[in-house]
């Protein structure tokens, strides 16, 4: 099962870039993608129907043009379940999870502290959702929850650590959450695989940051620990520039 995670940054203005060929040649079984800024409605499912994603699952959030995740599938899963159960992340769209025999993959969309009334929001939501998360592997063990969690777990994951230290996305608060999300029976499948430095999912458009290299690694694939042994390969797909991120991929076997 080759499963993509791709913050597109307005589903709509991704697939005017061209989105759907690059799937097309991608060849994923499992797309989800995280910030898609629209309702279903204003979706051109056809799109994904023609390269075989028969199975679409959308959840919006309340706000028009914000926040958002999806689930494309070329399999229909046995079970769809949308957001966490937990009022104030829901009504902002950013959890959905759909069930494949015993493999569960969720599409997550952690919130951004960037602006200073929202840290607390995305202090409340770690904490919130590594509860449920803790919970839901309890339920269903093999587990993938990949997004965009807006951390950099390790300063091998952001180009300037030093000046980024008191900036939100890589506050010592936020990295340690990450750390306990982890110990809470995580494994970051891409740091499974890959140790190198300068790997990097997101951008900021200025000052030529994405050709200069100078990024973030934002977006994350966690897989359960029951899940680790199906873990065939993780990758960061940094050719594909229809968004300020760009999507990773995960091949479980």
């Amino acid at each position: 099962m080759k499963v993509i995670s791709y913050n597109v940054n307005g589903i709509r203005a991704a697939l005017n870039k061209g989105l759907d060929q690059w799937l097309s040649a991608v060849n994923a079984d499992v797309v989800c993608l995280q910030e898609i800024k629209a309702t279903e409605d204003q979706i051109d499912k056809s799109a994904f129907e023609a390269l075989g994603f028969e199975h679409q699952y959308y959840f919006s959030a309340q706000k028009k043009g914000y926040s958002g995740v999806a689930i494309l599938s070329k399999t229909k899963p046995d079970k769809v379940v949308e957001g966490t159960g937990i009022d104030y992340m829901d009504h902002e769209g950013r959890n959905l999870r759909a069930d494949f025999g015993d493999i569960s993959i969720m599409s997550m969309y952690l919130p951004s502290g960037t602006n200073t009334d929202r840290l607390d929001y995305k202090f409340t939501y770690m904490d919130d959702f590594l509860d449920y998360a803790v919970s839901l592997i309890n339920e269903r063990p093999k587990l993938l929850v990949v997004g965009d969690y807006n951390i950099c777990h390790q300063a091998i994951d952001i180009h300037d650590p030093i000046r980024n230290k008191n900036v939100s996305g890589f506050l010592p608060e936020e990295r340690e959450w990450m750390t306990r999300f982890l110990d809470a029976g995580f494994i970051d499948s891409f740091r499974h695989f890959n140790e190198e430095p300068h790997q990097y999912t997101w951008w900021s458009y200025r000052a030529n940051a994405r050709s200069n290299n100078k990024g973030w690694r934002l977006d994350y694939a966690m897989a359960s620990e029951a899940l680790g042994a199906h873990l065939k390969r993780a990758v960061i797909l940094s050719e594909a520039v229809h968004s300020d991120h760009c999507p990773i991929l995960t091949e479980l076997a």
